[in-house]
């Protein structure tokens, strides 16, 4: 690097600034098709209802993080109005007009995107939960401030970047290293691709893998989550010495990220988290040349004198605001997905820090009749159902409700969330149906609905040849019901 200017950074910087934009338009669209039935004015979990509680006293509006629809009152349409908003200027940074005008032009739209989706994470409840609505919206803030095509990426805003990936990736392995023990003695792994929240097509081939590979597996991941962050940061090494070997050290560090997280990309659906964390990676790839403009080859104009104090402001802010991650990360009691202030900047992230042995699933039945003589079951389009149908990919598309199912057998108690969605079943309500893959009643409504729970595992090899199915249920037990509407 090259002082202030990050001149080796400008296919970082596409990669960053079009793949960001790529998850942001998932992320809209994924909210443009599900959030009306599960939080809309007719959701399981209603956004106005909320919005009027918050109101209705000061302490409450302080929980309540930023969003536009505290002074814009909620509405399905608006919420509507604010996704397409959100996916046409989303579709503009991917194909990359806004990064031709000066810098501050790509800035206002990414921090359009920003802003418009956090309003939508702030009243998302449980369903926008998770720690990769809060990289979402951290990686649209630093995206804002890589400038323009027409100069080089400001070093401090890759540096940044690389702060990010390392509390992200570091942040993941000490959970797991703090967590169970399934992660110290190289077990983790011969679990986690059954159980899962919610497997993909090729989950059950890596899951039959022998013991041995699964091991690696572990021991590959500590290496790439404990050892390999710390080299992300060898570029700036570049300032004292000479040479390529800086880059190409944080460029392999980088590469070794992307592999593994490929890896989880080819065996789960983790909505846009591993996608996230490959976008990210590529902030630390030098590549001298590539993303400069095409007339003048690697040789970049200055950077604007307004753009080096807006970026240094940057900076300066996350030095403030990133002390309570940098404790996070090595304290004993250590937080997994947390905001430590109200824009969700400079947070602590981490997953799985104790793999699941069993799958338990809660299938749900209705009936034509009341007698209860027959019972069908619904189908979820992603997580398992039918024993014999392959699961799906779905990734970086997020199927919430399929999702929050995986977390009720977990749980000691049933969500008021899937009380309102076993009602909206009893209605035959169009919206919720469209959540699902199969309505066994087609579009009727049912007189009654329970709720089962099985033990879900893998087939084996000579049970697939043998029946032809992918997965095996037993320990058939009724948790719920029957209920009906009266």
């Amino acid at each position: 690097m090259d002082g202030f200017a990050a001149v080796d950074f400008g296919f970082a910087r596409e990669a960053l600034q079009r793949g960001i934009a790529a998850l942001y338009l998932v992320a809209f669209l994924s909210t443009l098709n599900q959030f009306r039935p599960l939080l809309g004015e007719r959701g399981l979990l209603p956004a106005p209802a909320l919005l009027e509680w918050v109101a209705a006293s000061d302490s409450r509006r302080r929980m309540l993080h930023p969003t536009l629809f505290r002074r814009i009152r909620y509405t399905d349409r608006r919420l509507v109005a604010l996704c397409w908003c959100g996916i046409a200027v989303a579709a503009l940074l991917v194909v990359g007009l806004p990064q031709l005008a000066p810098p501050w032009v790509p800035m206002i739209c990414f921090l359009a995107l920003w802003l418009g989706y956090m309003s939508i994470v702030s009243i998302g409840q449980t369903f926008y939960s998770f720690g990769w609505e809060t990289l979402l919206l951290e990686c649209g803030f630093l995206a804002a401030f890589l400038g323009s095509r027409d100069q080089p990426p400001p070093t401090v805003v890759i540096v940044l970047f690389w702060w990010l990936l390392f509390r992200l990736e570091f942040g993941a392995g000490m959970i797991k290293i703090r967590g169970g023990r399934e992660w110290r003695d190289l077990t983790a792994l011969m679990y986690h691709h059954e159980t899962q929240p919610m497997p993909g097509p090729l989950s059950r081939q890596a899951h039959l893998l022998p013991r041995w590979f699964h091991r690696g597996e572990v021991l590959g991941n500590h290496f790439a989550q404990l050892v390999v962050p710390f080299f992300l940061f060898a570029p700036i090494l570049s300032l004292w010495v000479p040479g390529p070997v800086p880059q190409i050290v944080g460029t392999v560090a980088a590469a070794i990220v992307i592999a593994t997280q490929a890896w989880l990309v080819l065996t789960g659906n983790f909505a846009w988290l591993n996608w996230a964390t490959i976008v990210i990676a590529f902030s630390a790839v030098s590549i001298p040349g590539v993303g400069a403009p095409s007339d003048r080859g690697a040789d970049w104009p200055g950077i604007p004198l307004y753009w080096f104090v807006i970026t240094c402001a940057v900076g300066l802010l996350y030095v403030v605001l990133s002390w309570p991650a940098l404790r996070n990360l090595f304290a004993r009691r250590q937080l997994m997905n947390a905001s430590f202030n109200r824009w969700q900047l400079a947070n602590a992230y981490g997953a799985f820090g104790t793999v699941t042995k069993e799958r338990i699933e809660y299938v749900v039945e209705g009936s034509p009749d009341d007698n209860g003589s027959e019972w069908r079951e619904y189908e979820f389009k992603g997580k398992p159902g039918d024993v014999h149908r392959i699961p799906r990919q779905f990734a970086p598309y997020h199927l919430r409700l399929d999702w929050l199912m995986w977390f009720l057998p977990l749980g000691r108690s049933l969500d008021d969330w899937f009380t309102a969605f076993l009602v909206r079943l009893l209605e035959a309500d169009a919206p919720t149906l469209a959540l699902l893959r199969v309505d066994p009643f087609h579009g009727e409504q049912p007189r009654m609905v329970r709720v089962v729970s099985y033990r879900y595992r893998f087939a084996t090899r000579a049970e697939r040849r043998a029946d032809g199915v992918r997965w095996v249920r037993t320990g058939r037990r009724v948790i719920l019901g029957p209920v009906g509407l009266r």
